[in-house]
């Protein structure tokens, strides 16, 4: 099954709630995505499962992201990039096994203007050095906390337009 990837491991952040969009998003056009938040990863997850190392607790994660073709990364941007145990969790999965040349969408998320845009770039530049194939349409939403309303949709029908066009791009793949 395909993953959707909250690429942080903070509680109540906006992340999840724009994973869960695109997965009932996904779902409502017949396609199973399932949601990985690195909230998940074990605690111990720098000492346990890098360097060749493998934890019983990381095994069924891997095992998720080996299996999968697909991925959505939700990307918050933390210090003007992306947050550190996104970075964590792509060293320890297998290399180069769990992203060659798999397909990736990257959504940026910010509280600020900008949609972590510089977080997507460099990001982007790990992608490609895993051999991922990035989907050229990267979606940047700023001012989350404005972005989605109290039934977590998108407000901004602009937002919504592009938002669609990515997951039908994805669905191609």
């Amino acid at each position: 099954m395909d993953l959707i990837i909250v690429g942080t491991n903070r509680p109540k952040n906006n992340s999840t709630r724009v994973a869960q969009y695109y997965q009932q998003e996904l779902s409502r056009k017949g396609q199973d995505w399932n949601i990985l938040s690195l909230d998940s990863l074990p605690s111990d997850i720098i000492v346990s499962d890098l360097y060749g190392r493998r934890s019983d607790a990381f095994a069924p994660i891997q095992q998720s992201v080996s299996e999968a073709r697909r991925f959505i990364f939700i990307i918050p941007e933390y210090n003007g990039s992306y947050p550190g145990i996104l970075k964590v969790f792509m060293d320890a999965c297998a290399y180069p096994a769990s992203f060659y040349h798999k397909k990736a969408a990257l959504v940026g998320i910010s509280t600020g203007k900008y949609g972590n845009v510089r977080g997507i770039d460099h990001f982007t530049g790990v992608c490609h050095y895993m051999r991922m194939h990035v989907m050229a349409l990267k979606i940047h939403l700023p001012h989350i906390q404005n972005e989605l309303n109290e039934q977590d949709q998108f407000s901004d029908p602009l937002t919504e337009k592009y938002v669609q066009e990515q997951l039908a791009d994805i669905e191609r793949l």
